[in-house]
């Protein structure tokens, strides 16, 4: 059996389905801290069970029967929380209930020397599944582009996307990394350790992305540099946490000193055809 956490997630739900594209139901289980948002899996056939990565007694029953753990990686630190202490506890778990594989989603830029505290802790969680004594994947997805839409607001109308200087970004469509962590789930053997940059064909920075909206628009987007001062400022003043607008700072620096601005055809190798662009993630 596949166990996928985070399974009511942007990504986890994906994952999930695509699994059901490839293999039956009764293979299949879906953890989620709410079950009750997994009711369409559920009645699909789904084993949907619940556990919480905060609450780390609830995760060996969950695993219980699983050969493979898709594990999706923790936000716990945007709202203050520890995501190396739920990882740690979620392999723990996993080794415990006689998982034989886990598939981790990590991340291209993931570095201990990162300017980004998430690849930190993506570089840390892949040690740990490198000294648990199991076997694993961490799948090195690319920067999420949905949230693209976040970071340019309402340039799309307003004609005007003001933010921090930035570097190339190889903006990766969720859908397409689910369907190549599905393809990974479906062939035990394929990938031991660490992927390849799992990531779009072409890195864009915002002065590329503001391009491409006035293309899909037909009227002009003027990219404007601001302070990263004035961006915090701007995200306080709407009452985002601290921890947030230092998160989104730092994505910042990390850009402009190029982590995040790979790419590597091995997505298109695993999915059989070309993946998303940036336009796609606007004309959803």
């Amino acid at each position: 059996m596949i166990i996928v956490t985070g399974a009511t997630g942007n990504l986890g739900r994906r994952i999930v389905e695509q699994l059901l594209a490839r293999m039956p139901a009764a293979q299949i289980g879906a953890v989620s801290r709410e079950p009750a948002r997994a009711a369409a899996l559920h009645r699909a056939g789904v084993d949907v069970r619940q556990a919480d990565f905060a609450a780390p007694d609830t995760l060996a029953a969950a695993f219980a029967g699983a050969t493979q753990l898709l594990l999706v990686s923790s936000n716990a630190e945007a709202y203050g929380g520890d995501p190396l202490a739920q990882h740690r506890a979620a392999i723990a778990a996993a080794r415990a209930a006689g998982v034989s594989r886990i598939v981790y989603t990590s991340h291209m830029g993931a570095s201990p020397a990162s300017a980004f505290p998430p690849m930190r802790n993506h570089a840390s969680t892949e040690a740990m599944l490198r000294d648990s004594g199991m076997a694993w994947t961490a799948l090195r997805n690319g920067f999420y582009a949905s949230t693209l839409p976040m970071i340019v607001g309402d340039a799309p109308t307003n004609g005007l996307l003001a933010a921090p200087a930035d570097g190339k970004v190889s903006w990766t469509a969720h859908d397409d990394l689910a369907e190549a962590a599905a393809r990974i789930l479906a062939n035990e053997g394929c990938f031991e350790g660490p992927t390849p940059p799992l990531t779009a064909t072409e890195a864009l920075d915002l002065c590329d992305v503001a391009a491409v909206l006035s293309e899909l628009t037909g009227k002009q987007v003027e990219r404007t540099v601001i302070a990263d001062e004035a961006l915090a400022s701007q995200m306080r003043g709407h009452g985002v946490p601290d921890a947030v607008v230092e998160i989104t700072l730092a994505m910042y620096r990390a850009s402009r000193a190029g982590e995040f601005a790979a790419t590597d055809p091995a997505l298109e190798r695993l999915l059989g055809r070309k993946p998303a662009t940036v336009g796609d993630a606007f004309a959803v």
